[in-house]
């Protein structure tokens, strides 16, 4: 008699989606296990039994969240045909306003101020982005489209420009809007990387 097939591999995903869309709505300390559990169609036990606390269901559903950014992102830059266009789209797809992971991201960041674990994981996942950003930067580099410039630090320059514009976005500051964002991020760019005539 064969064992009986097991959902498990599923049940994981779903809980980290719903997670992420509840603490999305109401940040941590509004969330209630029971609402992720309602959400992902499962039981407070069926969610604590992955996850021992909502600190590490935020840091685990942000994680998912960024790694379904990523593979879609992959081969989205690799079928743009410069490294230009590719760097101008990484600029369209951080900033949005309204967008759920930028509120995941400020929950994160508030509680990484004081648990050394989340940190880690604020540390990681800032880490990947600003070496996609500076890998983007090398390849256009090496193609002679960006001007010799230290890749790493416009990335960190960049990503740090995106994060802070991400946060007046989130909170709905009527100064700033996901053009103005773009904007100013393009204008870093073409300070840092402008080849001279």
């Amino acid at each position: 008699m064969s064992p009986r097939p097991t959902t498990a591999h599923e049940r994981r995903p779903a809980i980290l989606t719903a997670a992420a869309e509840v603490i999305s709505e109401r940040g941590v300390q509004g969330t209630r296990i029971s609402d992720v559990a309602e959400r992902a169609g499962t039981s407070p036990p069926g969610v604590l039994y992955w996850f021992a606390s909502k600190d590490e269901l935020l840091a685990e559903a942000l994680a998912f969240a960024d790694e379904r950014f990523y593979d879609g992102l992959t081969a989205e830059l690799a079928a743009l045909g410069s490294a230009s266009a590719r760097l101008s789209r990484l600029i369209d797809l951080w900033p949005a306003e309204g967008d759920a992971e930028t509120v995941l991201w400020m929950e994160l960041w508030v509680r990484a101020l004081r648990d050394p674990e989340l940190n880690g994981t604020r540390e990681r996942l800032d880490r990947r982005w600003r070496e996609t950003l500076a890998d983007v930067i090398r390849g256009g580099q090496a193609a002679g489209e960006f001007a010799a410039a230290d890749a790493d630090d416009v990335a960190l320059q960049l990503g740090a420009l995106m994060d802070g514009f991400a946060v007046q976005l989130a909170l709905r500051d009527p100064a700033v809007s996901a053009q103005e964002v773009r904007r100013h991020c393009q204008a870093l760019v073409e300070a840092h990387l402008r080849r001279g005539e």
